[in-house]
């Protein structure tokens, strides 16, 4: 099998693509031909060496994959070869407290793929059978590699701040690629929405993908136009992926009974808040990560009847990932990066 090896981070990376022993299988593993990868901003800042916790050197990254199930251990039974499948994120063990409990993506003793394990920057990937989720063959493969993140963990966000129909819900930097299939899942569960975006050449596309209301990050106060759109009520629900920069601003623009919950920012952001602006709005913050096999599997159904449409920006070969990486840089991108092998 070949591989695309992270062999040092930093401003320039190097890749290595190269000729790789297939990894050895035990009985419960299985082994994924990838089909399609997604390039995550969680990638990005792997790359880039903001993040380096639990990074070895040569990790294989890519979290976000589809494939099929090539080779199988002896013992495995919850998949075949042939079946396309969507790994979660997390090399889940099944056993374990969080696991039974529908927490996979918190095993005890869980790694990630394409942090802790080798990923899905390669022509195949080492998966324990726990951690795949079948999706069929409806969904293309190049969509179907975002089911997991970003759908999933979108999906999670928005059913953990418990939506209500016609509630307005706010999505802080709605263009990204988290962000615009924040915004069609509150759309598709019957919310009003804002999208808050400092991208106004993107306005118009986040229009066309489920906001109600578009709010430019500006010279103008945004909480001001929030406040005003909302009836000077507020939103409630903040769906905050961009964390530290807007968290303050955020809290003011919440309702009554309020919550905001954070996914998205994995970097070493800090906040500074007014802790009276939570308090007497009876708010509530909540951070959220990952996605639970659940929710992969509705995100597939979301999918499939196109009430969320993976957004795709550009294309590529795998071997041309720095392109990918400038575009993603340079804020240009609209959706996602999907990279298949060469």
């Amino acid at each position: 099998m070949k591989a695309l090896a992270l062999e040092e981070p930093g401003k320039a990376p190097k890749f290595q693509w190269s000729e790789i022993p297939d990894p050895k299988l035990g009985p419960h593993d299985t082994l994924i031909k990838v089909l399609a990868c997604g390039l995550c901003h969680h990638d990005l800042l792997v790359i880039r060496g903001v993040l380096r916790r639990g990074i070895r050197k040569g990790v294989v990254l890519g979290h976000e994959i589809c494939g099929e199930v090539e080779d199988i251990g002896s013992e495995v039974s919850l998949v075949k070869p042939g079946q396309r499948v969507v790994p979660l994120l997390t090399q889940s063990c099944g056993s374990c407290a969080r696991c039974l409990e529908g927490r996979e993506h918190r095993c005890l003793t869980g790694q990630g793929i394409g942090h802790g394990v080798d990923g899905g920057f390669a022509t195949h990937v080492r998966v324990r059978e726990t951690a795949l989720v079948p999706i069929g063959d409806s969904i293309e493969p190049e969509e179907a590699c975002l089911l997991a993140c970003p759908i999933g963990v979108a999906l999670q966000g928005v059913q953990e701040a418990c939506t209500t129909q016609d509630e307005w819900v706010m999505v802080t930097g709605a263009s990204g690629g988290l962000g615009i299939h924040i915004l069609q899942i509150a759309k598709a569960l019957g919310c009003k929405t804002i999208a808050v975006t400092t991208s106004e050449g993107k306005m118009h596309g986040l229009l066309e993908k489920g906001a109600d209301e578009v709010v430019p990050v500006g010279e103008l106060d945004f909480v001001d136009i929030v406040r005003a759109i909302t009836g000077e009520e507020g939103v409630g629900v903040v769906m905050d992926t961009v964390g530290s920069p807007l968290l303050a601003s955020s809290i003011k623009c919440l309702a009554q009974f309020g919550r905001i919950i954070l996914l998205g920012e994995v970097g070493t952001g800090t906040a500074e808040i007014h802790l009276p602006e939570l308090m007497f709005r009876d708010a509530r913050v909540q951070g959220s990560t990952g996605a639970q096999r659940r929710h992969v599997e509705e995100a597939a159904k979301l999918v499939s009847k196109r009430d969320v449409t993976p957004l795709i920006h550009m294309r590529l070969p795998l071997t041309d990932i720095l392109i990918g990486l400038g575009w993603m840089e340079e804020r240009k991108l609209f959706g996602r990066v999907v990279l298949t092998p060469n």
